[in-house]
């Protein structure tokens, strides 16, 4: 119980250290920063979906012979749908624009914004409480320490994009630690949503492929609805590239080493 309360809490510790940025850095964060913390975080999120993620969801169901892809099928797409529609019904705002996505409403633009956060970080804290669950039962391919490769490795594309939420919220001209306080909650929803789906895993250990699959297609559609567009508007540059090249490798060694 301790190893799953420890991997659902560091990767808020990385949004809060990411967060605090804001109070040794001035002004807004340079664009060429920006776009390689981006492609870093894209780099983390893919292969940390592959790796820790879809693999083991079709290794529990090798039994099935080729049809042991068919949950991951499934599950990605529905977590690919999931999203979709959140982001359809949510109204929110992301950082950069002045249009918001979703529904009218009257939310200020500081809930819109933090309504955005909470849609990216919501797939994050869900895979890593799947991996989690997944250890904790034993399930095909996964080990505890695998589990908390997953969450370090958020945790570390985490302070990055706790900086890119705190420092734009500051030159908006709020307070360093009202932005501070901002990007961090905007981590907290992770480890809500980890030990939601640590529950749920429990009580449901036959749907525990199709949730491995459901937490990735999520992290997936995060990736390329909001990550790659963001690291490559404005002048062109191969930093968002080398920055998910960087993020990329360095998941997958953690999850290979450490799982």
């Amino acid at each position: 119980m301790t190893a799953v309360a420890l991997g659902l809490l560091i990767p808020l510790l990385g949004t809060v250290l990411g967060s605090a940025f804001v109070f040794f850095m001035n002004g807004e964060m340079p664009e060429r920063v920006q776009k390689s913390l981006l492609g870093f975080a894209s780099g983390v999120m893919v292969a940390a979906s592959v790796w820790s993620l879809l693999i083991p969801a079709m290794e529990m169901e090798e039994a099935k012979g080729a049809w042991a892809v068919l949950p991951a099928a499934m599950g990605f797409l529905l977590g690919i749908g999931f999203l979709l529609l959140i982001d359809e019904l949510t109204p929110h705002l992301h950082i950069g624009t002045d249009t918001p996505e979703g529904p009218r409403s009257h939310l200020s633009r500081t809930a819109m914004l933090a309504l955005a956060v909470t849609i990216h970080n919501l797939p994050e804290g869900m895979a890593v409480g799947v991996v989690l669950a997944g250890a904790e039962g034993g399930g095909a391919g996964l080990s505890v320490a695998g589990a908390l490769a997953v969450s370090i490795g958020i945790a570390i594309q985490n302070i990055p994009e706790g900086a890119i939420i705190s420092m734009p919220m500051r030159a908006a001209g709020n307070s360093k630690w009202r932005s501070f306080v901002i990007g961090s909650l905007s981590g907290v929803v992770e480890p809500i949503g980890g030990l939601a789906v640590v529950l749920l895993a429990a009580l449901m250990t036959p749907a525990l492929p199709y949730l491995l699959a459901f937490a990735a297609g999520a992290m997936f559609y995060v990736v390329v609805e909001e990550l790659i567009p963001e690291a490559s508007s404005g002048h062109h540059s191969n930093l968002s590239t080398i920055g998910f090249a960087i993020g990329f490798v360095l998941m997958m060694v953690l999850d290979v080493v450490m799982g």
